[in-house]
This record gives structure tokens, C-alpha cells and sequence, in this order.
């Protein structure tokens, strides 16, 4: 066994990875699993387990934490500490290499040419920020297609939030200038960007500009009045990020405030899955080595405890940042002030998620009475059917366990080979590819099957079901109401043995129905979001489709450059010329198609 740093992951009888964890020496961190005494009831758990170790050695310490995270996002293995909210936080985006740039919200990779600025905590600042923008500097945040097919201003110049660059009601100087002065503010230098204005204003009315002067008069009163309201902490232009832990319950709750530039950004609390007993200082040392290190990570990390490891965290991080990391507790002054609002955010948040886990617990509990079960059911799943007549059909799965719905295994299936409108024969194509998959790989089952139709669709259950020798599973129809009233629905219960159903007598505010109702809606909404995308999508790709000379790659440049079916309807010949691989005349071929009336 080698002493080098690297990452090991622990195996189970079936090859399934248990764990994944990280080392500065291998062979003395494997080592000490098997010491004999001394573990935690969870290690123990987890040795017993244990049929194989891999290893991979790694050039450095850093290289090993960022290898330790891409495995646990994507093995999520049972017995690591997972971070459940693995969304990217949201960014301003600026466009480049344009004459007019735009302003845009911004969530996901940053590939496009442009300028980032955030990350911001949430979609809420982002909005909030660029409504600020929108008042004081007017630059455009209007999508390109639009931008460029646009004859006379929109609603945006018309309240005064743009200047209307697309009919050329600024030139491209004055619309430069107003982008510097907004990318100053978003870098934080309002102090420098108000002295730059005072200045201007001054000598515009030097020149008898009086009109220029007196806007440029009231963009310093609203930056002014902007930093009154923003709160600065008195160590001046700081960016730093404050993570606060809690744990109650068997639930882990870690608020992350965001600090940049000096000015609160807001928070944001996330909840990782917790598989055993943990203490804090290693769930934030797990929290913060999956959460950073693919996303900008501010000099200074402050934390209600110091999480483990931490000297070896700042080093990754360092690494990976290219520059000087810090993790520390604050000991006096202001910032033990932002750390106690922060944990007080911490707080309510995890006590309004274990008020939601015990109201979710008790509607489980509540349903596993009504069916009669020993225990609560730990898994219930839903299907749907949606098209319109016929059209596109897809059928949705959704998963709720205790602590709510688990929506990293819903599933839609585009149902296919079926005569249009069969909603049964669409039943029975989503069932057998669901439950036929769970059968061949052991997956995982339901202990309560919901089926969101009449005594058909729960036929169909049935009979798939009994086929494959699931024959303990309770299967609940939820068939619609007079005039599909929600809460009148008539719930019937049966099982794969059963040739009837008998109905369940539910009232109609009772814990139990509630989450019946609750899970059928989502899967409703989830099959009917899907339904659409896939509708219109076939729609579009036909339109385009009865056009000769129009393939898949046309196709595709055609949309992306005028953002959809409406930009290319309003487009003009000449403009569609313009684009790579079109020609002349099939330009005129296009626009004929969508003027021929």
C-alpha cells in the first residue's frame, strides 16, 4: 500500500461504491479502519460492508479533494455526506463583442464570451439588481433575436429603463459609456463611479449641456440613495463568505451568506443527506469540498465551527483558485455579528424544514393506517398520462419519501408505438420499462403505487405488476371527481392478487388524502411540463421540416440565431441569407413559407 495522497473508494458485494473518501496518506488512513477498537458505531457499520478497496493516487492533496468530489456527485455512494442543492448560483451576464451589449440573468456554465458578475445568493438578488441597472444606466436586456428584428422602441424605453440602441436612439460611444459606469457598480466602485458622474455633471454644465447634466444629476441621486440602503461593513471593500452550521434532528442545515465587495448578498441554506451520525466539523468539511470547488470561491471563508481538516481544505482550494484561501472562526468584532445572524438564519430554516418533515411524517403515517400497514410507507410513486389527443404523449413517474419529494428520480417516458389517445396501452409501455429496469438492476421499489386514472389504468397496473412477481405492492387509483373537483376524487386500493378494488374511505381534510392529493398534482405537472416541451418541439421541427433544403443542421442554426419559430417568422429574407449555409434563394424559400398567405 502506498503512502502517497489519493482517494479510495469502498465496495460492497455487488460492486456498489459504499464510500469515497480522500487521503494524504493512503496507507495510513486505510489503516485505521481496521484498528479494532475505537470507531464509530457508522464506521463499523460501514467495514462490516466493505467485499474490495480501490485506490488512485493523486499528484497532490488538491487534485485528491476535487477527485473525492466529482466521484460522490456522481456515485453517490451511501454512506457519503451529499450535497442535495447542487444548483450553480446565479450570475449578471454581459455580453462582448457587441456594439450594444446586453445585461441578462445568467444560471449554469459560463462558456459564452462575456463578463460574470455574482455569484449572487439567489435568483432574487439577481433580479433585484438588474431592475437597478435597468433604472440607472438603461442598457438593454432584451434577447439578440429580438434586439436585431426590432422597428420602432419597446415598453422598456418607453418607462425609461433602456435607451433603445435597436433603432439607434444612442450612439454606440454614449452606450459604451453607460456600460462602463454599470460594470464599475458591479464591481463594487460606487464611491469611484459617483466621483467620475459629479465630475461630468460639472462639466456639462460648463458647456450648457443642461440636459445631459441633470441626468447624469439623477444617476448620482439614485447611486446615492442605492449605497444608503445597501449595508458596507466598516472593514471596507471585503468579499468573503459566512457558512453557519446546524444540526438537529438527523438533519444538517448549512447557510451560506454571501459577502462581496463589502455589501450582503443575502443567504442561501442547503441540506445535505446525512446517511449516519455526523459531527458538524466533518459536514462542513464535506459540504464545503463538494460546494467550491467548482464555483469562484471568495479569499475568506468564515465558519461557525472549524471544519476537519481545514488546513489541508485551505491548500485544495488555494490550488484550485490560484490564490489564498482562509478558513477561520471569528473571534471579536463585527464579523462575530455577521456569523450570529447567519447562524440565526440557520436556525429558522432548519426548524421550518423539521416542522415540514414532521407534517410530511404524519401524512405518511396517517396513509400507512389507512392501508393497514405495519409500518409508514417510505416510498410512494405516481403515474400520469398526458398528450392532447394523441398528440405526443408522455407518461411521468414522481417519488416522494418522508422528507418530501425526491426529485432526482423522477422519470417521463416518451411513450411510442401506440395507437393515438390509448392511454392504457400508454400505461402499460411506462410500467413495464419502470418496473421491468427495477426488476433486472434490483432497483428500488415503492412501497405504494399511485396510478392517476379509473379502474382501467389500475388494471393495467395490476396485470404488469402480478406479470412480474410484485405482487406485495398496493396500488391506490386516483380517479377524478364530478367535474374534477380536487379533494371529491374516489381512491381505490387493490394489489396484484386482487381481481377488485375496494374503495378508501378518506375524509376529505385527513393527513392521508392531503398527500395523495399532493403527489398526484406533481405528477400532473410533471407529465404535462414534459407533454408540452415535447409537443412543441415535434411542431416546430415540422414546420421547418416541410421546407426542402432545411435539414437537421439548418434547422438547428436557424433557431438558435433568431431565438425560436417567432424570431424566423418576423425575419426578413436578406437577414436569413446572412446566416452560414444558407443560400439566396433558400432564404426566399423560407420567408416565402411563412408569408405565402
Amino acid at each position: 500500500m502506498t503512502s502517497l495522497p489519493g482517494v479510495y473508494r469502498m465496495l460492497g458485494k455487488d460492486g456498489e461504491i459504499l464510500y469515497v473518501g480522500k487521503a494524504r496518506n493512503l496507507k495510513n488512513r486505510l489503516s485505521s479502519y481496521f484498528r479494532g477498537s475505537g470507531l464509530s458505531p457508522k464506521t463499523r457499520a460501514l467495514v462490516a460492508q466493505i467485499r474490495d478497496i480501490q485506490i488512485s493516487v493523486t499528484q497532490s492533496e488538491a487534485e485528491a479533494l476535487l477527485l473525492e468530489s466529482n466521484l460522490i456527485k456522481a456515485h453517490r455512494p451511501r454512506y457519503n455526506i451529499l450535497l442535495r442543492d447542487d444548483k450553480s448560483y446565479p450570475w449578471i451576464y454581459l455580453s462582448l463583442g457587441q456594439s450594444y451589449p446586453r445585461l441578462a440573468y445568467h444560471r449554469g456554465s459560463r462558456r459564452r464570451e462575456g463578463r460574470y458578475f455574482g455569484p449572487y445568493p439567489s435568483a432574487v438578488a439577481v433580479r433585484d439588481t438588474l431592475n437597478l441597472l435597468e433604472k440607472v444606466f438603461r442598457l438593454r436586456t432584451c434577447e439578440d433575436s429580438v434586439f436585431a428584428n426590432r422597428s420602432r422602441p419597446c415598453l422598456q424605453h418607453q418607462i425609461q429603463r433602456c435607451t433603445a440602441p435597436c433603432v439607434g436612439l444612442i450612439d454606440e460611444g454614449s452606450y459604451a459609456a453607460d456600460v462602463a459606469d454599470a460594470v464599475r457598480f458591479l464591481e463594487g466602485r460606487s464611491d469611484e463611479l459617483i466621483e467620475s458622474l459629479v465630475m461630468r455633471m460639472q462639466k456639462a454644465a460648463e458647456r450648457l449641456d443642461f440636459e445631459e447634466a441633470a441626468r447624469l444629476r439623477d444617476q448620482i441621486a439614485q447611486l446615492r440613495a442605492i449605497s444608503e440602503r445597501q449595508y458596507v461593513t466598516e472593514e471596507g471593500q471585503r468579499s468573503f463568505d459566512i457558512i453557519a452550521g446546524r444540526l438537529s434532528g438527523g438533519i444538517a442545515c448549512i447557510t451560506v451568506t454571501t459577502v462581496r465587495d463589502g455589501h450582503s448578498l443575502g443567504s442561501r441554506s442547503h441540506f445535505p443527506s446525512l446517511p449516519d451520525a455526523y459531527e458538524l466539523p466533518e459536514i462542513l468539511a464535506a459540504f464545503i469540498g463538494q460546494y467550491y470547488l467548482d464555483r469562484d470561491c471568495p479569499p475568506e471563508l468564515l465558519c461557525s465551527v472549524l471544519p476537519e481538516e481545514a488546513g489541508w481544505l485551505e491548500q485544495a482550494l488555494a490550488a484550485r483558485q490560484g490564490r489564498a484561501v482562509s478558513l477561520r472562526v471569528p473571534q471579536r468584532g463585527e464579523r462575530v455579528r455577521w456569523l450570529a445572524a447567519a447562524l440565526q438564519n440557520a436556525d429558522i430554516a432548519l426548524g421550518a424544514r423539521l416542522a415540514s418533515r414532521s407534517g410530511t411524517a404524519q401524512r405518511f403515517a396517517d396513509l400507512g393506517q389507512a392501508l393497514g400497514l405495519e409500518l409508514p410507507p417510505a416510498r410512494i410513486e405516481c403515474f400520469d398520462i398526458s398528450h392532447s389527443q394523441g398528440e405526443a404523449t408522455v407518461a411521468s413517474c414522481v417519488v416522494f419519501g418522508p422528507e418530501g419529494a425526491e426529485k432526482g428520480q423522477y422519470r417521463r417516458y416518451n411513450i411510442q408505438g401506440i395507437t393515438a389517445g390509448d392511454d392504457y396501452a400508454a400505461m402499460r409501455q411506462a410500467l413495464l420499462r419502470r418496473f421491468g429496469r427495477a426488476v433486472r438492476e434490483q432497483g428500488p421499489l415503492p412501497d405504494v403505487l399511485l396510478i392517476d386514472g379509473g379502474a382501467g389504468q389500475v388494471g393495467v397496473a395490476r396485470e404488469i405488476l402480478g406479470e412480474m412477481g410484485l405482487d406485495a405492492l398496493r396500488i391506490i387509483g386516483v380517479a377524478k371527481g364530478p367535474e374534477r373537483r380536487s379533494g371529491l376524487e374516489t381512491l381505490f386500493l387493490t394489489d396484484s392478487t386482487r381481481r377488485d378494488e375496494r374503495e378508501i374511505e378518506l375524509a376529505e381534510h385527513a393527513p392521508a388524502r392531503h398527500l395523495i392529493q399532493q403527489v398526484r398534482d406533481e405528477a400532473h405537472r410533471f407529465a404535462i411540463t414534459g407533454h408540452r416541451a415535447r409537443r412543441d418541439k415535434a411542431r416546430v421541427d415540422s414546420e421547418l421540416n416541410r421546407i426542402p433544403g432545411v435539414g437537421v443542421a439548418r434547422r438547428q442554426t436557424l433557431l438558435t440565431h433568431f431565438g425560436g419559430l417567432q424570431g424566423l417568422r418576423r425575419a426578413r429574407a436578406e437577414e436569413i441569407a446572412k446566416l452560414p449555409g444558407i443560400s439566396e434563394a433558400l432564404a426566399q424559400r423560407i420567408f416565402e413559407h411563412f408569408h405565402e398567405n
